[in-house]
């Protein structure tokens, strides 16, 4: 069962790095469309700003329906990648145990 279960683990816990590395993209480009310093209207930037918008959204979603609205702050990917690092926290544990 341990061949099975551990690289499984170690596999989720990449991938969740992986998806906080991500959501932090996302909250910089975000930051770099708002200062003017990146345009939407380049092909390329507006692909790469749809791509991470369509991949972070899911999860981000729920969380701005739960936190109060806060005006221009949006605290949604700090409480993600919170959520996100209690997980692989929670992922250790459990590989720990075996």
């Amino acid at each position: 069962m341990d061949v099975i279960i551990v690289p499984f683990i170690k596999l989720v816990l990449t991938i969740i790095n992986l998806y906080v590395w991500v959501v932090v993209a996302s909250v910089v480009l975000s930051w770099l469309v708002a200062f003017g310093v990146v345009n939407t209207s380049n092909r390329f930037v507006y692909t790469i700003g749809d791509v991470i918008h369509r991949i972070t959204e899911p999860l981000l979603r729920p969380i701005r329906n739960i936190l109060p609205d806060m005006g221009n702050v949006d605290l949604s990917p700090v409480a993600l990648i919170m959520l996100l690092w209690f997980s692989e926290s929670m992922l250790i544990q459990l590989l720990l145990k075996f």
